[in-house]
């Protein structure tokens, strides 16, 4: 009787949740001031729904851009990975491991089950939090975009990463090397070359530190026939006017040094894309000489394929060949600090949050 009551016990205290809502609209780099935290709760469940907890959540770029779509109060957007715990869906068993990109930042949650996605293919001994990262949303992003997007990708070609230390870019320099082709990276601080060092990039540099152009003619003398764009700006300008091989590939999949610009008045703040448009140079001319294929993505796209870049990735996990390093927060009240580390580039690998609430 005891042991009912206290299950019963657990499964009330979930009828709560801890959500975060989205308060202010960010100005430049966004301040913990801009969310708020507060208790939700939760609709008893119904036929057809389940309950679930938040295991890890994720923290990623593309929010910063995304969150100009939404209105003021509501929940911060963002995937999770979490426990179903209980469940009056036939699809859906209590103990099912979900991921979902539209739980946003809360603790716990009540759904139909159409916005979930069971997590099947993780290898043994990983964490739950790699359906997250490198054998989730990350890492379909750098296979399809490098492997598709870049196509055709030969051996022996040479492949530019930037943003190379983070969740996505760590992935495509591991698969330019795995296909057989030289892995060019860089970041920011001295640790995170040497960690690119560490799991197989063929040179890596802190840009911060170095003259691009002339590191790149030094390890790309011959130039690049397949770029992967997390960064975009004057980085981008560069390697496209001066290092770009003759019919090569650009594949962009974020422009990170635009999001967090400050914006030139408060009348600019949440209009168009950017906060703050910056003028620069004129790419038509090299893209048109050199004959490129510049070609914008986001990883929806290949839905379809799913299964192909789960197989794959999980299968260069447990070879040893695709390594995976994680940036973890413990404790959902962190979600603020967590999203802003991320996007000031305090994390190696992907960063997540893990949910302490019992």
């Amino acid at each position: 009787l005891r042991a009912n009551a206290n299950t019963f016990c657990k499964v009330c205290q979930m009828a709560k949740a801890r959500v975060f809502n989205l308060v202010k609209r960010f100005s430049g780099y966004p301040t913990e001031d801009d969310f708020q935290l507060v208790e939700e709760k939760l609709k008893p469940l119904q036929d057809g729904e389940v309950l679930g907890k938040t295991l890890y959540l994720s923290v990623d770029p593309y929010m910063r851009i995304y969150v100009k779509n939404m209105p003021l109060g509501s929940p911060m957007i963002g995937g999770a990975v979490a426990r179903i715990v209980e469940s009056r869906n036939a699809s859906f068993q209590k103990g099912d491991l979900v991921y979902s990109f539209s739980i946003g930042w809360r603790t716990a949650f009540v759904s139909d089950g159409k916005d979930l996605t069971k997590v099947t293919h993780l290898p043994p001994d990983v964490p739950e939090s790699l359906a997250l990262g490198t054998l989730g949303m990350p890492g379909h992003t750098a296979y399809f975009g490098l492997l598709d997007v870049c196509k055709p990708l030969k051996a022996g070609e040479t492949v530019l990463v930037n943003g190379s230390a983070g969740a996505v870019g760590n992935v495509v320099g591991q698969i330019a090397k795995i296909k057989g082709c030289t892995a060019i990276g860089c970041a920011g601080s001295d640790s995170k070359v040497e960690y690119l060092k560490s799991i197989g990039f063929d040179h890596a540099f802190n840009y911060k530190t170095v003259d691009l152009h002339q590191t790149l003619t030094q390890v790309a003398p011959n130039g690049i026939d397949a770029f992967f764009d997390n960064v975009g700006g004057e980085f981008a300008d560069t390697v496209l006017f001066y290092h770009m091989k003759n019919f090569g590939r650009v594949a962009i999949c974020g422009s990170s040094s635009q999001y967090n610009l400050k914006p030139a008045s408060e009348a600019e703040v949440g209009k168009g894309m950017f906060d703050t448009q910056t003028q620069g140079p004129r790419l038509q001319g090299v893209i048109l000489a050199k004959q490129l294929r510049v070609e914008g993505f986001m990883f929806h796209r290949f839905t379809d394929q799913d299964d192909e870049a789960n197989t794959a990735l999980a299968q260069w996990v447990q070879e040893g060949k695709l390594k995976w390093k994680e940036h973890v927060t413990e404790g959902f009240e962190n979600m603020p600090k967590a999203f802003i580390g991320m996007l000031k580039g305090e994390n190696i690998g992907k960063a997540v949050v893990k949910n302490t609430d019992v």
